[in-house]
This record gives structure tokens, sequence and C-alpha cells, in this order.
């Protein structure tokens, strides 16, 4: 759930575990119910439950599972969740973006504190590395399904901020306030996304030796394990590894 980014592509090719696949469609149940709480319940009429829904079926989450998270929206429970961000620096002193969702921000911040502290890291205060990322809403079409040429000409024309060719899909890159609106309005010309989130892409990538980058898997990894977490966000260049 780290978005299309280089710590994105190693976990896809790592392929997942059933124990993996059951803690990836828990989060992914807690966005939906948490997005269908905060608005419609339809997602024709609710961008933010939409792109849950799609990226759910993305990870082939059942029918079944989906719709018990939307209908799980509706009941009084006491659990209030929050979308929380925590910032921090891990082996090497890459900087590091974690967004949860969470009903217990001290059970968070305890949690992730003790992963980075065990892997040579330290949590950091509120804004000691977003400044180091821009945020953006990211968009994939897959190349097949669209010419190169039509869907530069969309995306100027829905005023996205760039349309990248990349190797096997077209990356539209929003303002993160124009995220949902330009994504409703490529829906409307395009069938199917390969992919669509709001992401912390870095400003320039921090490149660390094959030893370091070991580590930052192991601490990303240890990171996405804790329930809360739902995105992690790093700036160290992982390439080499993929």
């Amino acid at each position: 759930m780290a978005g299309h980014s280089h710590w994105a592509g190693i976990k896809h090719k790592k392929g997942r575990a059933d124990k993996e696949r059951s803690k990836i469609f828990s989060k992914l149940s807690r966005e939906i119910t948490v997005a269908a709480k905060l608005g419609d319940k339809d997602p024709d009429m609710n961008p933010r439950l939409r792109t849950a829904i799609q990226a759910a079926k993305q990870a082939n989450m059942p029918k079944d599972n989906i719709s018990r998270a939307i209908s799980k929206s509706e009941m009084s429970g006491d659990k209030n969740y929050e979308n929380l961000r925590y910032e921090g620096f891990g082996p090497s002193n890459i900087a590091l973006i974690i967004e949860t969702l969470t009903d217990n921000k001290n059970r968070s911040a305890s949690s992730i504190r003790t992963v980075l502290q065990k892997n040579g890291g330290r949590l950091g205060e509120t804004g000691s590395t977003s400044h180091l990322f821009s945020r953006n809403g990211i968009i994939h079409v897959q190349k097949d399904k669209i010419k190169e040429e039509e869907i530069f000409e969309i995306s100027i024309n829905v005023g996205a901020k760039d349309c990248v060719n990349l190797n096997d899909v077209f990356e539209i890159i929003t303002e993160k306030d124009d995220f949902y609106k330009i994504k409703t309005k490529l829906e409307k010309k395009i069938d199917e996304f390969n992919y669509s989130s709001i992401e912390w892409r870095p400003l320039s990538y921090v490149d660390v030796s094959k030893n370091s980058s070991e580590q930052i898997i192991e601490v990303l990894t240890a990171l996405e394990e804790l329930d809360d977490v739902q995105n992690i966000f790093t700036n160290a260049n992982l390439k080499n590894l993929q």
C-alpha cells in the first residue's frame, strides 16, 4: 500500500502470501469503511470511496468483502478512525513518511517508534521530513488501453499537472487538491486505471548502498506489518533492488 514507488515495485515482486493478503484486505477494508462513513455510500457520488474500491479490486479483494466494508460504515460503533501522518528517519538517515488510519494515535505512534528504534531509525517531529517531498495525485493507465497522443491531450484538457510515458504505463500527475476532480473527469474518457492514489513523491532520491537498501527494506516491511499503517513513502533510491 505504499503507492507506485520503488518500494511498491519490490513488494510486488516478492509476491503475496495468504497472511500478507489477509492484512492487505484488512487495510483496504478499513479505508473503504472510513470513506463510506465520511461521504456518500454510492461510489459514483463519492470519489474517495470509488478510489478505495478500485484499489481493492486491483488487489483481487472479493466483492463480498467490499460490500461488508461499506455496510460497516452504517454501524454505530465506538471506533472513529482518523488519518494521521508520522514522519521519521530510517537506516542511512533516509526520510520516511508513514500514513496511518487509526482509532488510537498513542498506539500508532508507539508501535512506529519501536520499529524505527529497533532498526537504527527514529521518529521525527511533524514537518521533519515532509519538506523533502511533494504531494501529488498519481494515475496510471496501461499503454494498451489508449494511444499516447490521446492520453496526453486528455490530460491537458482536464487540467493535469503532467503526463509521463513510463515503461508499461502512462503516468498522469495532478496537484493533490485536484486529484479527485481530475480523476472523475478522466473516468469519463478512460475505462480503467491501472493504479490511482495520492502519493508523497521525493523532491530528490538518495542513493544508498546495497547493504543499506536491504536494511531499509526490513524497516519498511516491519512498518507495513503494523495494522494501523496504510502507506509508507521514502526518499531512498531502491531501484537496484527491483
